[in-house]
Parts: C-alpha cells; structure tokens; sequence
C-alpha cells in the first residue's frame, strides 16, 4: 500500500509542479490555490509513507520520479526543450534511485 501511495504522491507532485506557471508567481488565487493545496496533499502522504517506508528511498524516490517525470511532462505539454543531457541526467536519476530501492529496503 505504501508504494502505491507513492505513486500517487509523486502523480499529485508532478501536477502541481506543473501548476506553477500557471500561478504567475503566486498572484493569481485559483491555480495558486490548487497549486498549493496539492502540495499539501503530496506532503500528507508523504508523511504516511515513511511510517512504512525507510524515508532516504522514499524521498530519493519521489523527488527522483517526480524530477524525470515534470521533465518529460515540461517537453509534452509546455514547450520545454529535452537535450541529450537531459535525457542523461533523467536516465541516471532513474538508475540511482532503482539502486537505492533494491538496496535500501529489506
């Protein structure tokens, strides 16, 4: 169950990062709102997860996830350029935190 949280932990920080644009620094109510209060959501289940999770793999989890995905989210729906180093950096990401969850959970 913890990992499927995650899962939709990194699924709600992914939309909310990609909510920011749309904030304008923080001066428009509505998707500030909505930005914010998905966070929070994020944040309440993180804080769930690492009951059952050790809290170095899920954060390396969720932040690498979640790093990879609003790239590939930023090059789909925002415009964003993706370079060969992008995709290097986004490949390693991954790798390290495969790694550190064959590893780190016993």
């Amino acid at each position: 169950m913890a990992y499927l949280m995650l899962v939709v932990a990194i699924a709600l920080e992914v939309v909310a990062t990609s909510l920011l644009p749309s904030t304008h620094g923080f001066s428009r109510l509505g998707p500030s709102a909505l930005c914010l209060g998905t966070y929070a959501v994020v944040f309440i289940l993180l804080a769930r997860i690492v009951q059952d999770l050790p809290v170095g793999v899920v954060y390396a989890t969720w932040s690498g996830m979640g790093v990879a995905a609003i790239m590939l989210v930023g090059a789909t729906f925002l415009g964003e350029p993706l370079s060969p180093a992008k995709i290097t950096g986004a490949a390693m990401i991954i790798g390290g935190v495969v790694i550190l969850n064959v590893a780190g959970v016993h």
